[in-house]
């Protein structure tokens, strides 16, 4: 609905990462199950999944976005002629965009520092960015160990020290990244609805669709 012809790579990004993670989640686990019914255990399985969720989550708002998946109301949308509607989803959509951005400017400030990275000043809007603050590149996670193939983050932001652990910097690293894909969703969303390609934002009836065909199955047996 919301996507143009063709998949961008953006979309391509996207869709591979999501099912890279469901894929992983699910090896870990029945790894895990696995190892436990041998009095076994894999120490770093709980954290992993829980981050890899984490993301799982956070990714999949913006795609939902994108799929139009998200589930609402519009019955009150519904009465309004075509102007109406399209007004009230600017209105909507611009809020979204704003709650969007405020949202990103959190997760990065939140995420920045864990990456020697400088969080940014101002309540609610960035105005710049700061001058001083103290580098959390050394946070590790609990369990989760560090890869090898990641050695090179230990002389970017760790000062040549090795990981125990995986930084926390790469599993928090969705924060930014998932707002930034939400921000630019609700904007992609938000230009259709100004071209009038769109009335509303949210368009999926999957909870009334599924009433439908539970209607239609009993009106069969009935």
């Amino acid at each position: 609905m919301h996507s143009n012809k063709g998949t961008s790579l953006i979309d391509e990004i996207e869709e591979t990462l999501i099912a890279i993670i469901l894929g992983a989640m699910t090896l870990i686990t029945f790894a895990n199950v696995v190892v436990r019914q041998m009095d076994g255990n894999i120490l770093w399985a709980l954290e992993s999944t829980v981050f890899l969720f984490g993301w799982l989550v956070l990714l999949g708002a913006s795609y939902a976005v994108k799929k139009g998946a998200h589930l609402g109301v519009d019955a009150v949308i519904n009465l309004f002629p075509a102007k109406g509607r399209r007004a009230l989803a600017l209105i909507s959509i611009t809020i979204c965009i704003v709650f969007s951005f405020l949202m990103l400017k959190g997760a990065w400030d939140y995420w920045a520092n864990f990456a020697n990275l400088p969080g940014t000043n101002g309540r609610w809007f960035p105005l710049g960015f700061e001058d001083s603050f103290r580098g959390k590149g050394w946070y590790e996670t609990n369990d989760i160990p560090h890869p090898a193939f990641l050695g090179w983050m230990e002389g970017f932001f760790n000062e040549g020290v090795a990981y125990e652990k995986l930084p926390r910097l790469v599993p928090y690293m969705v924060l930014p990244l998932s707002m930034a894909l939400l921000l630019f969703r609700y904007i992609q969303v938000g230009v259709s609805v100004w071209r009038g390609d769109i009335d509303r934002i949210v368009a999926s009836h999957e909870v009334e669709d599924e009433i439908a065909e539970v209607r239609e199955r009993l009106g069969e047996h009935g």
